[in-house]
């Protein structure tokens, strides 16, 4: 299999434009048109319904994606297995949701680099569902999540617990008034959003909702607010500009490693989940 065929193949579909895939391919129209062409000769079916301006993928071609971004990612794995130098044993890829790496996987990572010579390392930022399916499809060893998915292939390891403290660019302000303006929601997953919803639940719309910690945290700082943030991210601001809101209730957000209980880098997975038992 060519694998310039299923990049296209991908390309297109996410940019649902031929011209735009071809841009950033850096090859011309008619060749990507080429690409698609002979991927659909060789499958003997249609990928793409092509109208002027829509492009979808067929049913056919619905299946295919699943396989083709699966092939992909192996082959990519594979040409950075073999690269790795002579004096390095494996490659371990890890993969967490942004804001635990603002937390404390970047010490994990030096950590990790800095007592084991023999691994090279490969870190990347990724959404729960991609980081999941990359760990279910072997091209990912190590993921970092908030909440675990409830899959029998991968193994689940409880980390250091991540305290979550309410805090405000004002100082002595309660949390009752803190909710009530310029407040910032921050998605922390879903046993979080259950437990700030039982002890807020009268509160206005947030003037911003953020998907990361470090967005609310940067937003927080130039207009003010309050919000809920991990009290590692923030310690070294508390007491300058910041402050704890001292009446808010403390909420504890469990961090979670999960990796494949078939991986052959079991040993070393569990080797460098050891710098969390030290905390």
């Amino acid at each position: 299999m060519d694998m310039g065929l299923l990049k296209a193949f991908i390309e297109v579909h996410r940019s649902r434009h031929f011209g735009r895939a071809a841009k950033s391919l850096f090859i011309s129209q008619s060749a990507i048109s080429a690409r698609i062409k002979q991927l659909e000769d060789e499958l003997g079916t249609r990928l793409f319904t092509r109208d002027r301006n829509n492009i979808e993928l067929t049913t056919a071609g619905k299946k295919f994606l699943i396989y083709s971004e699966n092939i992909l990612n192996t082959w990519n794995k594979a040409k950075q297995e073999i690269a790795i130098p002579d004096n390095v044993d494996l490659l371990l890829s890890v993969a967490a949701l942004p804001s635990i790496w603002d937390i404390f996987l970047a010490d994990w990572l030096g950590w990790v680099h800095a007592n084991n010579t023999s691994i090279a390392l490969q870190a990347d930022v990724m959404r729960a569902d991609s980081l999941t399916r990359n760990l279910l499809d072997g091209t990912l060893d190590l993921g970092f999540v908030f909440d675990p998915p409830k899959t029998p292939q991968l193994l689940v390891k409880e980390l250091i617990p991540v305290p979550l403290i309410m805090v405000s660019n004002k100082p002595s302000i309660s949390a009752e008034k803190a909710v009530q303006k310029d407040y910032i929601f921050v998605d922390w997953g879903t046993s979080f959003g259950i437990l700030h919803a039982s002890q807020y639940p009268d509160i206005p719309p947030p003037k911003l909702r953020a998907g990361v910690g470090r967005i609310a945290l940067e937003f927080l700082g130039k207009f003010g607010g309050a919000a809920y943030l991990p009290e590692a991210m923030v310690k070294e601001k508390l007491g300058l500009t910041l402050h704890k809101v001292e009446d808010a209730p403390v909420i504890h957000k469990d961090a979670y490693a999960i990796y494949s209980h078939t991986s052959v880098k079991q040993d070393a997975i569990e080797h460098s989940l050891n710098w969390f038992n030290k905390r």
